[in-house]
């Protein structure tokens, strides 16, 4: 099965948030054909078509589906089955979700119909969709679909300026899980050590803002060199006296504090001996000191 208009397809947008916004521009500015977007909030639909000659304000789902050789699903996680299973889709026609959670099989009322269907997850955030925009040179986009359609999809993603991955079947949850170490669970981190600096008196605007150097120069060494040679401090070397002093400190704070160190730092300690900072040996007493220290 091959789409319609194969090297320019007519694109739609079920959907027209942030994800919709921040593709569809970036697409269009690679001169891809925005064919029509439609939403619940009709401004939203309109703030993403003015900026898109071309590109006109459908009437529902099923318009967008009807003027489209590749539609976007860029509705909420909750709502793509429903959507999927509302709009008549047609042979040689592809749909596309942007979930990164969301099994591409709840696309099936699509296929059943004869069109090919896929998933297009940015890495990226898109709290804002200009900044979206920006930042989408360099991501990553997971892409799942059976080819030909793989192959257009790598390529609409290729115009954009971004990398690609293939997901299997089956582990788009875990995917997404895995991005959560990368993106808000720094900035849970990032709470629990402004809650450290607020028990010597430092407020948590003031700890953001003399942190985040730190957080930048890290992922900074971490793309020049890689996960172990990019890890800095205690763990990258072994040092089992500072260590002892953490330990000691944060016993003091609370049970919970530390036994969040004790399972980061013994999670740190096999990157620690991957970059060669130290032996099995040292990294066993450090090991030792943690399981000892662990409240739970």
């Amino acid at each position: 099965m091959q789409l319609q208009n194969q090297n320019s397809p007519s694109i739609g947008f079920i959907g027209a948030g942030r994800v919709a916004k921040g593709l569809a521009w970036g697409l269009a500015q690679s001169k891809h054909n925005i064919a029509a977007a439609s939403s619940r909030s009709a401004g939203s639909a309109e703030q993403l078509a003015a900026r898109i000659a071309g590109c006109r304000l459908a009437a529902n789902a099923q318009d967008v589906a009807d003027c489209s050789d590749l539609v976007f699903l860029t509705v909420p996680d909750d709502a793509i089955a429903a959507v999927a299973a509302s709009v008549k889709w047609r042979q040689g026609m592809a749909v596309v979700h942007c979930s990164g959670a969301t099994e591409v099989a709840v696309l099936e009322p699509a296929a059943r119909a004869g069109a090919e269907i896929g998933g297009f997850h940015p890495l990226q955030l898109f709290a804002d969709p200009d900044v979206a925009l920006a930042g989408l040179p360099g991501c990553t986009i997971a892409i799942e679909a059976d080819a030909p359609l793989s192959s257009q999809l790598e390529l609409l993603a290729a115009s954009l300026r971004c990398r690609t991955i293939r997901l299997p079947p089956g582990c788009r949850a875990r995917y997404h899980a895995s991005a959560h170490y990368a993106a808000g669970f720094v900035i849970t981190l990032l709470k629990e050590a402004a809650e450290l600096w607020q028990t010597f008196g430092v407020g948590r605007e003031d700890t953001v803002r003399a942190l985040l150097p730190l957080l930048r120069g890290t992922a900074a060494a971490v793309g020049r060199a890689g996960l172990a040679q990019g890890l800095a401090g205690t763990y990258s070397r072994g040092d089992v006296g500072t260590l002892e002093k953490h330990l000691d400190s944060l016993s003091r704070i609370g049970p919970d504090a530390l036994h969040l160190y004790c399972e980061l730092a013994l999670r740190s300690i096999p990157l620690g001996l991957e970059r060669g900072g130290y032996d099995e040996k040292r990294a066993e007493e450090m090991r030792a000191l943690l399981r000892a220290a662990s409240p739970h």
